[in-house]
């Protein structure tokens, strides 16, 4: 009903499951004889080979084994690396800094636009398996009709920190449960062009990282409590998107939680009567309220220290970066 390109065969217990990406067909199932005669019918009625486990998709590396899966791009990191000549760069230990914030530098010596855009474009592709790089991607990306030597040099220090760690992917163990619940934060007027907050949300099941997202606000927050509400509006978006995917598989997931570290975006949410001092408030906002009501989040306190979408929100220090990635279940790797 959501993914038009996910088609699903039941057999009494067993289940099949085929994704497909223009020609490109990602197919698994509880009983190997159905994959068998999927890939049997498939080959008599089209021109097609078949590629066994899959190891690669879209770039995406996958390794396989009876605890879990790995998905990572260490071979498209690699290749960016020597397109761009940062290879033999020496490596940063964070994909941007903490002070000073970047802006748009209008005295600033202009660079190739069309490198820039290049290495931009690599960088975006990446951050598929990637989110330890999303802040710092997006950021850099909001400049580049005019680019300047300090947005170029903030874009060598994501290259300079994927040449530290090329080998970092997303871990997704085969014994954790299947709950599904969200992180939502925001950065109140970040953006120093326009001060419009950053919005930031995660998604899990279990111990499984399964989206990401960073984007900056349309509207301009006139306090803290409102970018966070918007933040939250956002991430419940996603949510309610991924509750209607997963009953395709035949999953359902109601009362799904959303981690907040804002005690008033909380109360707006949970409170009604609050709402008379939120009508500033794009109206399409409040529709975290209804799904409130109709129990199909809900949303809960946490400290900010253990807020993980914390990371796509703002710059943060080493040790702070490091404690963020952790917790998005990112492990280093080795061959």
């Amino acid at each position: 009903m959501i993914d038009q390109t996910l088609f699903i065969k039941r057999v009494d217990k067993d289940i099949i499951l085929v994704q497909i990406y223009v020609d490109d067909i990602i197919f698994g199932s509880t009983n190997d004889a159905l994959c068998k005669e999927f890939e049997e019918v498939m080959k008599k009625k089209f021109e097609m080979s078949s590629l066994g486990e899959m190891t690669m998709f879209m770039g995406l590396q996958v390794r396989q084994n009876n605890q879990g899966i790995l998905i990572h791009q260490s071979k498209y990191v690699t290749d960016v690396l020597a397109k761009f000549s940062m290879t033999d760069s020496k490596p940063s230990d964070s994909p941007i800094a903490e002070r000073p914030l970047l802006t748009e530098d209008p005295e600033g010596s202009p660079v190739n636009q069309t490198l820039y855009c290049s290495m931009i474009s690599s960088l975006i592709y990446l951050t598929a398996s990637r989110p330890d790089i999303l802040y710092a991607v997006c950021q850099c990306a909001r400049y580049q009709a005019n680019p300047k030597l300090t947005h170029l040099t903030v874009v060598k220090r994501i290259f300079r920190y994927l040449k530290g760690a090329p080998k970092l992917g997303l871990w997704y163990p085969r014994d954790s449960n299947f709950d599904l619940f969200a992180f939502s934060d925001s950065n109140f007027g970040g953006i120093d062009r326009d001060r419009k907050s950053t919005s930031a949300g995660c998604q899990f099941f279990g111990d499984r990282l399964i989206f990401w997202q960073c984007k900056k606000q349309q509207t301009v927050s006139l306090s803290t409590a409102e970018t966070e509400y918007a933040a939250a509006s956002a991430c419940c978006s996603q949510v309610l998107w991924m509750q209607h995917q997963l009953q395709d598989y035949g999953l359902t997931y109601l009362d799904t939680t959303i981690y907040c570290d804002n005690d008033a975006a909380i109360h707006i949410t949970k409170t009604p009567v609050f709402h008379s001092k939120t009508k500033h408030i794009d109206i399409k906002i409040h529709f975290i309220r209804d799904c409130f009501d109709r129990g199909l989040i809900k949303l809960e306190q946490i400290h900010t220290d253990a807020n993980t979408a914390d990371l796509s929100t703002k710059p943060v220090s080493i040790s702070r970066f490091n404690v963020l990635v952790d917790l998005l279940k990112m492990i280093r790797f080795t061959d």
